[in-house]
């Protein structure tokens, strides 16, 4: 049975009403408000406040301002007039149920409609955001094809100025091969309308000591300098250094691994399936990692509680699972268990030694949901 609270101070203006109510020690995050047009709740257990307006108001408006151990309303009125008390006279037990009633069907209509417009509102900015992703795309998409028309054209007019040098080259060769038989004739007329003269005595013919073909040799021989012997070719030795774990042996610490990945080892071999208490249940109920999984399963529906025995019935098949640790952690931390939270991150954090860079997801997963558990709880000197 919640305890009505009548300790409240109100002062107004034509225009607004300012009312403050004490929370009387309760933590400000337990404290639930409710205001309508002609009426006004706030719930923080076990105390209740309640009030049904002089007048309506404009809950639209309308403020409230928690701190301090207060709630400190600003409520302004629909017409700007003195109202003569807080609340309505004569209010009977039936009137206060209708008001009750239209207020929160009200307050449901507002909701609806607040949320029917956020959605609008959201498909018009994803609309907006389409539209212009668009013209982005087009521009984009028309500044590639002119640039693709632009090196279309530049390579066309290049391949003619080409074709044009190609042209004039082949024009002046076949004019070079005409003046040549037409030199060579007027050469022979030349030679034939010179005077013989007495013929001399020839010098003695020598030959070269290299041959007739000595000049095709030496150029020939000139073009082998000219390139370049092969390489001798050879192979490279290369030895790798065996190494199990991703990190650099200078940089790893390779006693912490493996004292870990013993420790993991030693983990699953850690089973207590011959106590009696666990004759009845089926083969795949006796394995902590189906159980985890299930329990998982169970968590992603929000079944909180049921994923919970599932990592208690893992926990004592296996005590030495950090990871059953942490996820009842996280079931604990949605039911508000944050004491239970706390123990079992900190178990999870004893298990999850030595610190090693296998388990540092899992650390910093244990870390955060302690953490989450101390900040709820306002214990802040313990982080």
């Amino acid at each position: 049975m919640p305890v009505r609270v009548s300790e409240f101070s109100w002062q107004q203006t034509p225009a607004a009403l300012f009312l403050s109510l004490p929370l009387r020690g309760v933590c400000v995050r337990d404290a639930d408000v409710f205001c309508g047009e002609s009426y006004l709740k706030v719930n923080f257990p076990p105390f209740l406040f309640e009030v049904f307006l002089y007048a309506p108001i404009d809950d639209g408006k309308s403020k409230a301002k928690i701190g301090n151990d207060t709630i400190l309303f600003t409520l302004y009125k629909k017409e700007p007039v003195l109202w003569e008390s807080l609340s309505m006279p004569g209010v009977d037990k039936e009137m206060m149920q209708r008001i009750r009633e239209k207020s929160i069907l009200q307050a449901q209509e507002k909701a609806k409609e607040a949320t029917e417009a956020k959605a609008a509102a959201k498909r018009e900015d994803q609309r907006y955001a389409l539209g212009e992703m668009m013209k982005i795309e087009e521009e984009e998409r028309k500044k590639i094809e002119d640039m693709k028309e632009n090196e279309r054209k530049k390579a066309t007019r290049e391949l003619e100025a080409w074709k044009e040098c190609q042209k004039k080259a082949d024009g002046q060769k076949r004019v070079q091969r005409k003046e040549k038989p037409l030199q060579g004739k007027q050469a022979e007329e030349r030679g034939a309308l010179k005077p013989q003269s007495l013929p001399r005595k020839a010098p003695p013919t020598r030959l070269p000591t290299r041959g007739r073909n000595w000049e095709n040799i030496f150029s020939e021989k000139l073009k082998e300098d000219r390139v370049p012997a092969p390489r001798s070719a050879g192979s490279i030795q290369i030895s790798f250094t065996p190494r199990v774990f991703p990190t650099a042996l200078r940089e790893s610490q390779v006693a912490e691994e493996e004292e870990w990945l013993h420790k993991q080892a030693e983990a699953r071999r850690a089973m207590s399936t011959d106590l009696p208490e666990f004759s009845d249940l089926k083969e795949e109920e006796k394995n902590p990692d189906w159980l985890k999984d299930k329990g998982n399963k169970l968590f992603a529906t929000e079944n909180y509680l049921a994923a919970i025995d599932a990592y208690n019935l893992a926990i004592r098949l296996n005590r030495k699972i950090p990871v059953l640790y942490l996820n009842r952690a996280a079931c604990h931390l949605k039911l508000k268990n944050l004491h239970k939270a706390i123990e079992d991150s900190s178990k999870a954090l004893e298990l999850l030694t030595p610190p090693v860079a296998d388990n540092a997801n899992a650390r910093m997963k244990a870390h955060v949901r302690r953490g989450t558990a101390f900040c709820q709880l306002e214990l802040l000197a313990r982080l």
